[in-house]
């Protein structure tokens, strides 16, 4: 049983406290918290990695709710934007509307962002490429309305400092997503001015940092393993065609 199965079984309070738990138990509702008492808690335990993976999956929806409140009113278009990243998950519909409930729980409550992601800071600060992928991801959602709102970049910028992902690393993933010059270049991690040689070195360790078993093995939740071999697919695109470009 993975651990959103045990969510829904009402163990909610072996998973984690804070506002991550706060959230989770708001969006369950009160009828699926702890239904069975005592004797439930002594049966079912969460692991590190599912503890890791719900916390991935809590932050994000309600990072994206925060998000969308960035400029003080949520439209339908932004609404429209996080419904579409949900229809092309891999996931039982039921945790997809946990996830909007989630979402719009997270938007209307006293937490913050920092709040958010300070949480999943502490319980994946030793995972990197975790906190990479979740920087990434949020670029991707951000990016579905081609625009990069203001109020946006600067919840992605906390969120950057919160999870200690250098300047570089953050305008790397940003052009990835917003800027087409020098757009294969930076998915590499590297620029027009870098030697093939350390293209080629930026390659192999992209191509190791984001190769779905080893983000399985990081504890990303497996619902985001699709998100992971996209990311790969785009990092082999971009390499080919700087390749091509240089002739190497």
């Amino acid at each position: 049983m993975g651990w959103f199965g045990k969510l829904t079984l009402g163990t909610l309070g072996l998973l984690f406290a804070g506002p991550l738990g706060a959230i989770a138990g708001a969006a369950l509702g009160h009828h699926l918290i702890d239904k069975r008492g005592n004797q439930m808690e002594k049966t079912v335990r969460y692991g590190p990695s599912e503890r890791s993976q719900a916390a991935y999956f809590i932050s994000l929806f309600s990072i994206l709710g925060k998000l969308a409140k960035a400029d003080g009113v949520i439209t339908r278009d932004e609404i429209a934007v996080v419904e579409n990243f949900l229809a092309g998950l891999r996931i039982p519909a039921q945790q997809k509307e946990f996830a909007k409930r989630v979402f719009r729980e997270a938007k209307d409550s006293p937490y913050s962002v920092d709040d958010f992601a300070m949480q999943l800071y502490q319980i994946n600060q030793n995972q990197p490429t975790v906190l990479l992928s979740f920087l990434d991801l949020l670029f991707k959602v951000a990016a579905a309305d081609q625009k990069l709102h203001p109020g946006e970049e600067t919840i992605l910028k906390r969120i950057k400092t919160i999870f200690r992902i250098s300047d570089q690393q953050y305008e790397n993933i940003k052009a990835a997503y917003f800027n087409e010059i020098e757009k294969y270049y930076k998915m590499l991690d590297c620029s027009t001015e870098s030697s093939n040689q350390e293209i080629k070195a930026s390659y192999k360790r992209l191509v190791k940092d984001y190769h779905p078993d080893t983000i399985i093995s990081k504890g990303l939740p497996e619902e985001f393993v699709q998100f992971a071999t996209k990311r790969f697919q785009e990092i082999q695109e971009a390499y080919e065609k700087v390749r091509q470009e240089r002739n190497f």
